[in-house]
């Protein structure tokens, strides 16, 4: 897909490059960082035509859930990562807390809290967390054909 630059009318590429890409969201002290994440997503969901699909609202929905989590049980975010490679679409939350996260066993009803994880496990085809030095990844994987074709099926 090609498309022309505002500017100088150049021509821009648009779209997922075959080898992937990768973007980084420096978040370490940002105010707002939870709507910051959504916005990053979403330009990148944008670029690379991964944009307009159910499924793609619910990657915006992870993002928070992960943001958020990290903020409020981690110490905050310091940094997302979002890699878009030809089957797979990463989400990593990356914060200072060595702790890893573990899903409310009985999270109550109407209640809030205690929700997020379980959110994360349903609209994600894989979720995990690793420790890195100095903190741990909590990441999320959907599959880029979800996005394509907005197919809602989650995969357990």
């Amino acid at each position: 897909m090609e498309t022309v630059g505002p500017e100088t009318g150049d021509p821009v590429s648009v779209g997922l490059p075959a080898a992937g890409q990768r973007r980084r969201l420096a978040l370490s002290g940002v105010r707002g960082a939870v709507a910051k994440g959504r916005d990053f997503t979403r330009q990148a969901l944008r670029d690379w035509g991964w944009d307009g699909t159910e499924t793609a609202e619910d990657t915006l929905l992870l993002v928070s859930e992960l943001l958020t989590n990290a903020s409020l049980h981690a110490g905050g975010c310091r940094e997302l990562v979002i890699t878009g490679g030809g089957k797979m679409l990463r989400i990593e939350v990356c914060d200072g807390s060595t702790a890893l996260p573990h899903r409310n066993p009985a999270p109550r009803r109407g209640v809030p809290g205690g929700h997020g994880l379980h959110i994360v496990e349903r609209l994600s085809d894989r979720w995990g967390a690793d420790i890195v030095p100095g903190g741990k990844v909590v990441w999320a994987e959907i599959e880029a054909a979800r996005l394509v074709s907005g197919d809602t099926t989650t995969r357990q």
